[in-house]
């Protein structure tokens, strides 16, 4: 059987990342370059999309030299198509439209949360889990059943990332701001919160606004951002731990940038195990936006329908037809 070769461009939010898979399940490159916005301000879409033109080149350029192939012996151009900021989908959209036609490639468009999904089951080699999905942009706890990944459970208002974000910039630290949030809480004590979960769904808005009261009134930072992450992480945990009540699955896979985050590991393996369920977790690599999951979902995907426009900022993964499964 013919092994297909997938080049993977990702352009949702701050990352400019261009990832070479074949269908074997080979990562053969997974360049980055991303966009820090000023310490104190969150993302500029336009900047975003500014810095994705610039660098454009020189990451394709990386991930061919690094995969030591040419253009030429790639068999399809993949690209997220969102869910994202349109300033950005755009510019990754247009480059690989443009290498497409100049080279003759199929073009293919990658929903953003699948391709997170998939390239957590590709590299922990787990078949059938709860995903608890925590990003910048996305809060959701997802399983596959009835031809589609299903969310049993998200955000209603910011998400988790964003939320560390947020608090973090008000503490003037910098950008992203879940790794400056774990390294503070490491030395920190509890304070309270509000504690919001409602039925399966999860509220981080009112924490963000309880986190910056307690910034204006002196608490210290390290009780802040220790409590920040024990409550939102308590909260995640109680969630995904229905879900698997609910389904019936003994596996749980912990996916997105927030993924990362030791305590959240903690907190996530005390609860599998108390439930008699293993835990797994994406590798760093590939937990944070990146070019490797989009290539690797694109050979996935590439005998799919796919969405008529060009790129759709609210395609949630519930709107995918997963027909590879």
């Amino acid at each position: 059987m013919k092994e297909f070769i997938s080049l993977g461009i990702e352009t949702t939010s701050h990352t400019f990342g261009v990832g070479i898979a074949t269908s074997s399940g080979k990562i053969m490159a997974n360049e980055r370059d991303v966009y820090h916005p000023k310490i104190g301000s969150g993302i500029v879409p336009a900047e975003a999309g500014q810095h994705h033109k610039e660098v454009k080149e020189k990451v394709l350029q990386n991930a061919l030299e690094r995969s030591q192939i040419d253009i030429g012996s790639v068999d399809i151009i993949s690209y997220s198509a969102g869910p994202g900021l349109s300033p950005s989908l755009n510019v990754g959209a247009d480059f690989a439209e443009l290498m497409s036609g100049l080279n003759n490639k199929q073009l293919v468009k990658v929903n953003h949360a699948v391709a997170h999904l998939e390239i957590g089951k590709l590299t922990t080699q787990i078949k059938d889990p709860i995903f608890v999905y925590l990003s910048g942009g996305n809060t959701q706890v997802i399983a596959f059943t009835e031809g589609r990944y299903r969310i049993f459970g998200e955000t209603q208002d910011v998400p988790v990332g964003n939320a560390f974000d947020v608090v973090a910039r008000k503490m003037g630290l910098g950008m992203p701001g879940g790794p400056e949030i774990e390294k503070l809480a490491k030395r920190g004590k509890y304070i309270e919160l509000p504690y919001v979960v409602k039925g399966m769904d999860l509220s981080f808005s009112g924490i963000v606004t309880a986190c910056e009261r307690k910034i204006k009134e002196g608490s210290r930072k390290e009780d802040i951002a220790f409590s920040l992450q024990e409550t939102c992480f308590d909260m995640l945990a109680e969630v995904a731990e229905r879900a698997l009540a609910h389904t019936g699955k003994s596996e749980l896979l912990l996916v997105g940038g927030v993924a990362s985050n030791k305590r959240l590991q903690e907190i996530f393996k005390t609860m599998c195990e108390d439930r008699g369920a293993k835990m797994y977790v994406v590798p760093e690599e590939y937990s944070g936006d990146q070019g490797a999951m989009i290539a690797w979902a694109g050979l996935l995907a590439k005998d799919s329908k796919q969405i008529e426009d060009k790129i759709n900022p609210n395609w949630r993964v519930d709107q995918v037809d997963v027909t590879w499964l």
